[in-house]
């Protein structure tokens, strides 16, 4: 009798644990968003250049102080420097596609696919608790084509190699990847994978990032904008 009072105590802390963890994650994505927003929004007034490859340098050294910070204070704030950096980045692109004809449509049509697909998928593990950790090879698969992939858009032009329609199923490709990345990030937290909210947030706003940016690109294209 004590042993079942016992494991049914353990079992309850587990889950209130994992409801905390929940709650701070989707409160700081909720601010982590809309200070990207802001950020993206800045840059597209002052008319930012693209970074190109320092952005990433810049992004991978954020990400290695969020993760070397997450059980600290600082931590919070290496958070809201890398999506606010994020965010600032994105703005080129963003002005990019506003410029094209039909160029707000196409953004605003991206946004809402990202908010619907992301509600979605998200919710469903939620509500079903089901157990999606099963999709790590997949994923793990999925991200070695998408580095292969991106190795030859970046190199092979300089050696005169192109294939028509690549990058067009890199971003069809990373799609699929972002939308399983959600169903296994947020199933990892439920069932107690991640219990760090500061990198269960970074790990979901990466994963909206990626769903918006190449679903941003696969509309453009569509659109006629490329």
């Amino acid at each position: 009798m004590a042993e079942t009072q016992v494991a049914y105590q353990r079992s309850q802390e587990a889950i209130l644990a994992t409801n905390k963890v929940l709650r701070n994650t989707y409160l700081l994505l909720s601010m982590t968003l809309f200070f990207s927003a802001l950020t993206a929004a800045a840059a597209m007034a002052v008319d930012a250049r693209p970074m190109g490859l320092i952005s990433l340098f810049v992004m991978l050294g954020l990400l290695y102080g969020v993760h070397k910070l997450k059980d600290s204070g600082w931590g919070l704030a290496m958070v809201f420097a890398f999506t606010g950096f994020m965010g600032f980045a994105l703005g080129p692109l963003l002005n990019y596609y506003m410029a094209t004809a039909g160029g707000t449509e196409t953004v605003m049509t991206a946004l809402g696919l990202t908010g619907f697909i992301f509600l979605s998928l998200s919710g469903y593990t939620l509500t079903t608790q089901k157990d999606f950790t099963f999709l790590r090879g997949f994923i793990f698969v999925g991200l070695m084509v998408a580095m292969g992939t991106l190795l030859i858009l970046l190199v092979g032009p300089l050696f005169g190699f192109h294939v028509p329609g690549l990058y067009l199923a890199y971003s069809a490709g990373l799609v699929i990847l972002a939308s399983a990345l959600i169903l296994f990030d947020t199933s990892r937290i439920i069932h107690g994978g991640e219990t760090n909210y500061l990198l269960a947030t970074v790990s979901l706003y990466l994963d909206i990032y990626i769903l918006f940016t190449h679903l941003l690109h696969l509309l453009g294209v569509f659109g006629g904008d490329d």
